[in-house]
């Protein structure tokens, strides 16, 4: 159109075929996205319930240190873990912590899976050799109930799915706690 000289341009938008295109191609990338969420949920619960084993081991070392006192760490049935302090005079002790792993993670050794670069062991879930308490003592060593040094390893996973394999190991002559995921080939530091 012009007018006196003058020439305007269109002032259409955008055509129908156009917003089909991308209202399609938006449609297919959300379709991708919640089926990678579904695939990778297990993953992120069994990284969730070593987390907490981690951190629950890492907590009972710093409250030996500065509490002066044993700390010991019990695993409870398939999916708790508790911080107990040992009071002095006595053998009374004190639950000062517990957590519970959820979405299904619980202590299990997938069979077939190899033992962490640590190698402290995979003969159970909760590998700590024939120790029937485990517990820091207040210069950060692990232990266990006749006071020898102890290493050993607590695997997680959620049962049938061998990709959710993760593992927590400890050092007990420092008390150095590492985690590690399985991924599907070789256990990997995280």
């Amino acid at each position: 159109m012009t007018t006196g000289g003058r020439r305007w341009a269109s002032q259409a938008g955008y055509n129908l075929l156009e917003l089909m295109l991308v209202l399609g191609i938006t449609g297919i990338l959300s379709g991708m996205a919640v089926l990678q969420m579904n695939s990778a949920r297990p993953g992120l619960k069994a990284d969730g319930g070593m987390r907490i084993v981690l951190s629950k081991m890492n907590q009972a070392r710093e409250m030996a240190i500065t509490q002066r006192r044993n700390m010991r760490v019990s695993f409870l049935g398939v999916n708790q873990v508790q911080i107990i302090r040992e009071e002095v005079p006595g053998p009374a002790t004190t639950v000062l912590s517990s957590a519970i792993m959820e979405g299904g993670v619980q202590f299990l050794l997938v069979s077939g899976l190899t033992d962490t670069p640590d190698a402290f062991g995979n003969s159970a879930a909760i590998a700590f050799g024939s120790a029937t308490e485990v517990k820091f003592l207040s210069d950060g060593t692990l232990v266990n109930q006749t006071g020898a040094t102890l290493n050993g390893s607590v695997f997680l996973a959620i049962s049938n799915l061998p990709l959710s394999a993760r593992a927590v190991t400890v050092l007990g002559s420092t008390g150095r706690v590492r985690g590690y995921r399985w991924d599907g080939r070789h256990w990997t530091r995280v």
